[in-house]
């Protein structure tokens, strides 16, 4: 059985999550240990658990997050504008704020959005080594904000020197540097990205805008850690971003349509942690002490408005083993801290205290189970345990059957707690929202390693949803997801590789019996790739069906077109230390809409250069 291990961060809250959908080509798809329960288990044992690493993200071309989240089947990216407009995730169905997001396992969730989610439009890859996806209820993990599940970004670990710059269509040019050195015993590096663009008309153009909306954008980031003895070691990383936005809007006199508007949106984010591994008492310690700060000001018709919010993650965690059990374990506890003030005026702080256990246990060859276990008490909305338990089943002929079922929880967000823009009297006490889901998957890898794939089979429920209903926030509304993901992925030879995903996702309100907006029922994505002894490249085709969305002028249900449309981008290696770019976005010129109303850019190329020394 080939395995590779695959090293992570528990004590600051990082799942290091991986599958062989995505995973780096080599002579055979590898089967990866992986820590998504904290402990280490088996990626195929795994439901729901899937990574894009550097090379997939360096094959593909992407530049955003947003670029490359949407191939993972059962997450739903949308986007109001190609560049620097709102940008969120939906997981199996589940609102924006339900997913929790990790940047080197902080907290970055923004605690002043109404419904705390996180924007990823400015979120920039030239830093980031690994995307880590967990789908399903994950707050016997991770606590609240994970019920739809968890996206964990990891920098990279810098040694050496690395340049790169590109430019293209739109005026588009970006460009990074990076330096570092790392050993065994430390490591020390930083780096800086910078993109600018024209862009295009946030509004589409097919109502006559034809307005350019630009965007630049800002990351800087230093990661480093020392080896004070061989039972000690401190590590951390700093990661500050900016990002600086023009938007379209409502103009006057109507307000009710939109066009194209002198908007803008400016974001400024950080997020960082320090963390000590002390090995005592026959348990490998983490002591860390993370935060996140986001701060967002948005401009129309000559009036300001500003939202800030920061955390604060205080976590301790032991891991343990007993080998002759074949058993794996961990627990620990944590303090998280938020505040918010928002443009209204209104202001609070947030906090909740967890403990959590889970452990990993192998009860024969064929038979792996986990567990775990986690009790949030907030100091404003009660109390809450969720649980989480797993198992395993190797069969003959490749075949692995696996399951799992969690509950989860989500706190109100500040902008919910205080009632912000109410019109009528807050409700006395809102309750948290609560979910439980459960999953069975079948999974199969070839003997000789070439090929592998798994089908997932779902259902998510939520209950007391929060929703503005009446002037005011209110627990009201039901929703379940059903639905299938599939994904595979073969060595074809002669280089070429294939990576298939679809998923079919049935959202729907239980109070009223409609569709969830912003949710497409079938979606899919395939990527061809290949790669040389110098040239390399990836043509990637991704599909989306019909979409329930909102009419901006009428505020009446509507429907978001389905598209299909293909991005092609390639490498050429001048060199161990110089490579040539190229990457074609939206091949055949395709019109469409991930959001209804507005436009998506058309046919575009941008070419490059990367160093490395």
């Amino acid at each position: 059985m080939k395995r590779s291990l695959l090293l992570c961060s528990p004590a600051l809250g990082l799942a290091v999550l991986s599958t062989p959908v995505l995973a780096q080509t080599a002579d055979q798809l590898d089967e990866v240990v992986v820590t998504a329960t904290r402990v280490e288990a088996i990626v195929a044992e795994t439901p729901g658990a899937r990574v894009i690493d550097e090379r997939a993200i360096q094959q593909r071309g992407a530049i955003f997050a947003a670029d490359i989240l949407a191939d993972v089947p059962g997450l739903s990216v949308t986007r109001t504008g190609a560049f620097g407009g709102l940008a969120q995730v939906r997981m199996r169905g589940a609102t924006p704020g339900k997913t929790l997001v990790l940047v080197d396992g902080v907290p970055v969730n923004d605690p002043t959005e109404p419904n705390g989610a996180f924007d990823f439009s400015g979120f920039e890859l030239g830093d980031i080594q690994r995307i880590e996806v967990l789908s399903g209820p994950q707050s016997s993990l991770w606590g609240s904000d994970a019920i739809g599940g968890v996206i964990a970004f990891t920098t990279r670990e810098i040694d050496g020197l690395r340049a790169e710059a590109e430019a293209g269509s739109y005026d588009t040019l970006r460009g990074r540097v990076s330096a570092g050195v790392a050993n065994e015993q430390y490591a020390l590096g930083a780096y800086v990205s910078r993109f600018d663009t024209d862009g295009i008309s946030a509004a589409d153009e097919a109502d006559g805008n034809g307005e350019d909306d630009g965007f630049e954008s800002t990351t800087v980031g230093v990661r480093g850690r020392y080896a004070l003895s061989p039972a000690a070691a401190v590590d951390g990383s700093v990661r500050w971003s900016r990002g600086d936005a023009e938007i379209d809007g409502f103009p006057a006199p109507s307000f009710d349509d939109l066009a194209d508007t002198f908007d803008t949106q400016q974001s400024e984010q950080w997020s960082g942690f320090g963390r000590l591994r002390l090995n005592a008492l026959g348990l490998a310690h983490q002591f860390s002490v993370s935060g996140s700060d986001v701060e967002r000001t948005s401009f129309s018709g000559g009036f300001g408005s500003t939202f800030s919010g920061d955390r604060q993650l205080y976590r301790w965690q032991a891991d343990g083993a007993r080998p002759d059990l074949d058993l794996t374990y961990a627990f620990g506890a944590e303090r998280e801290e938020s505040s918010g003030e928002l443009s209204s005026g209104e202001a609070d702080d947030l906090a909740v205290t967890s403990v959590f256990v889970t452990g990993g246990w192998d009860a024969s060859e064929r038979l792996n189970l986990s567990a775990a276990l986690r009790h949030d008490d907030t100091d404003d909305f009660g109390s809450e345990t969720t649980g989480r338990v797993s198992a395993a089943y190797r069969l003959d002929g490749g075949f692995i059957v696996s399951g799992a079922y969690g509950t989860g929880f989500k706190a109100p967000s500040i902008s919910q707690a205080v009632c912000d823009f109410c019109y009528t009297p807050p409700v006395a006490r809102l309750n948290p929202e609560t979910a439980d889901g459960g999953e069975i998957a079948l999974g199969w890898a070839s003997a000789d390693g070439r090929l592998d794939g798994r089908a997932t089979l779902y259902r998510l429920n939520v209950e007391d949803q929060i929703s503005y209903v009446g002037g005011r926030y209110v627990n009201i509304a039901e929703t379940r997801t059903d639905g299938v993901e599939i994904e595979g992925r073969a060595l074809l030879g002669g280089g070429f590789d294939l990576t298939l995903a679809y998923a079919w996702t049935d959202a729907e309100d239980r109070t009223t019996g409609l569709r969830l907006q912003r949710v497409a029922e079938h979606a899919g994505s395939a990527t061809l790739g290949w790669t040389g002894q110098r040239l390399s490249g990836a043509l990637t085709v991704r599909a989306e069906g019909d979409q329930e969305d909102v009419d901006n002028l009428t505020f009446a249900r509507a429907t978001r077109e389905s598209f299909v449309v293909a991005n092609l981008n390639a490498a050429y290696g001048l060199s161990e230390q110089v490579t040539l770019t190229a990457r074609v976005e939206n091949l055949f010129d395709e019109r469409y809409q991930q959001v209804l109303d507005y436009g998506e850019p058309g046919l575009s190329g941008y070419v490059g250069i990367r160093l490395r020394y």
